[in-house]
């Protein structure tokens, strides 16, 4: 199936920036939109949303948005959370928040574009958020620079200053040292995909969505990636799945 227009993004794409539409928050409020957002209200927006999920898909929810916005609200409950955490991972909580926020905002301004032939919305979500990552590759690789450089110092030589905080957030988040620093020297399209499939757990045809790419492009991205890996680890890529697991993911 042909990845939806306007749902994700390659990395070389720049993501339109929010405009100053405004996304729900429950009956009677409502969210400015880009980095500026109220993270409370948008938990408050999450909260609201559990009573209301019967399980109807999202796309379905989403083309109901289109005349009754407050019921995005349900796709922010449900995917809120996994789209924090793999933000997190790559650039660290403090930016995850803002992202996160972002991501949703974005998704709220286009829902009228998404395509309702996909019944998921995860994909989508993933792509947004990982474009808005792309505006921070320089970031993220002095992240795993850093994190690679601490683990690189003989037990006791660590420096009790802002990176030892930083890399030790990183590790905390099951990012190592040597690992993190093989995911540094990777191409950020090539780290794209790895991360979505290993982090996000999209499947190849999800991944492929989410980027706006055919899958035969991310199993060529993934396998030079994880070629990438093993060779400047000296053993297997950590982040591969087992063989069921890989069946698994098409």
């Amino acid at each position: 199936m042909t990845p939806p227009p306007g749902t994700g993004t390659d990395p070389a794409t720049k993501t339109e920036p929010p405009t100053a539409s405004k996304a729900p928050t429950g009956p009677g409020r409502s969210i400015g939109s880009g980095p500026s957002i109220d993270h409370r209200l948008l938990q408050g927006l999450g909260a609201a949303a559990v009573s209301g999920d019967s399980g109807e898909p999202d796309g379905s929810v989403i083309e109901r948005s289109w005349e009754a916005p407050d019921l995005f609200a349900v796709i922010f409950d449900r995917h809120a959370d996994d789209i924090h955490r793999y933000i997190a991972r790559r650039l660290g909580t403090d930016t995850a928040d803002d992202l996160m926020a972002e991501t949703f905002v974005i998704a709220f301004q286009r829902r009228r574009r998404y395509d309702l032939a996909y019944p998921h919305a995860r994909p989508w979500l993933y792509g947004i958020a990982t474009n808005l990552i792309g505006r921070h590759r320089r970031e993220e690789a002095r992240r795993l620079r850093a994190l690679a450089r601490m683990a690189s110092l003989p037990a006791g030589h660590g420096h009790d200053g802002p990176e030892e905080a930083v890399t030790g957030r990183l590790a905390a988040g099951g990012t190592h040292g040597e690992l993190a620093g093989a995911l540094a020297q990777l191409p950020a399209r090539h780290r794209d995909v790895l991360l979505m499939i290993a982090w996000g757990e999209l499947d190849y045809a999800e991944a492929a969505q989410a980027l706006g790419v055919p899958v035969g492009t991310v199993r060529s991205r993934l396998h030079r990636a994880r070629v990438k890996l093993r060779r400047v680890l000296g053993r297997p890529d950590p982040t591969a799945p087992t063989t069921a697991e890989e069946s698994d993911r098409g």
